[in-house]
């Protein structure tokens, strides 16, 4: 047996092991799928009438034309929240003693953190469908075509892989587990500072820079367009840019982590 088919069979046994975690405690799982469900229906429903009033070329008290607005900042926050779960079970491995117990065994050094990856891959896809199932439940109105939907899935795959390698690097960098669940808490808050929630154009000069120049906005831009059925190129390219970029720093990052630092 080659040594890839051997790491391939270890990321699928440590696949297994957190998605029994996973079951073992469904109340992470929902708090990572409820908190971005309870800021669209929180939006949407108390803020949206005002909010949506406000869209450039809305009709007065557009709650409609809002939820469609603010579905890319919700899915993106979507992908935050469930770093966050993943950061936590990276840094929470690293003190338990887990994972010098797993460097004395005849186990592929890369299987313990693509456990964490793929299992949170499965996390982020079943929150995903959720959020999107009760925006379409509510009212989202998409011009997307079949393509477009599947564009759409795979710049969420994209982005959800870019965003797990990144918590994996925040959780082994993390001293214990309560570090590790407030560093991600920066990728909730960006899709408020970015296109998310409000067109950028409406923020001070200084805001609006960095808003138009952060990597969420180019993917909240990119989300918007693929549901509208009119994707931007240039927005998809940015998008897609940004998330080799962040999904390579968190790769290289962690293996690098992950090899020179002792489990403590």
């Amino acid at each position: 047996m080659s040594s890839a088919t051997y790491a391939v069979r270890d990321s699928v046994t440590m696949l297994r092991r957190n998605l029994r975690r996973m079951a073992r405690y469904p109340s992470m799982t929902l708090m990572l799928v409820g908190q971005p469900l309870l800021f669209l229906l929180l939006f949407v429903y108390v803020f949206g009438a005002t909010m949506g009033a406000g869209l450039p070329g809305a009709p007065a008290g557009g709650r409609g034309g809002y939820l469609t607005f603010i579905t890319p900042g919700i899915l993106m926050m979507t992908v935050a929240s469930v770093s966050i779960g993943t950061a936590v079970l990276v840094a929470t491995d690293m003190n338990n003693g887990i994972v010098d117990r797993f460097r004395t065994m005849a186990v592929a050094k890369v299987s313990v953190l693509s456990g964490h990856v793929l299992g949170a891959m499965i996390q982020t896809a079943f929150a995903l469908v959720v959020v999107v199932g009760v925006a379409l439940l509510i009212g989202l109105d998409s011009g997307a075509s079949v393509a477009q939907w599947a564009g759409l899935a795979a710049l969420l795959v994209l982005v959800s892989l870019a965003m797990t390698w990144f918590a994996v690097a925040l959780g082994l960098a993390s001293p214990d587990p309560e570090t590790a669940s407030n560093l991600p808490t920066i990728f909730v808050v960006l899709p408020f500072v970015g296109s998310g929630f409000v067109p950028v154009a409406s923020m001070p000069a200084g805001l609006r820079w960095f808003a138009e120049h952060q990597p969420f906005t180019p993917i909240m831009d990119a989300f918007r367009g693929l549901l509208a059925g009119s994707p931007s190129g240039p927005a998809v390219l940015w998008a897609v840019g940004w998330c080799v970029a962040i999904g390579s720093a968190g790769y290289g990052w962690s293996r690098r982590l992950f090899r020179t630092r002792a489990a403590r």
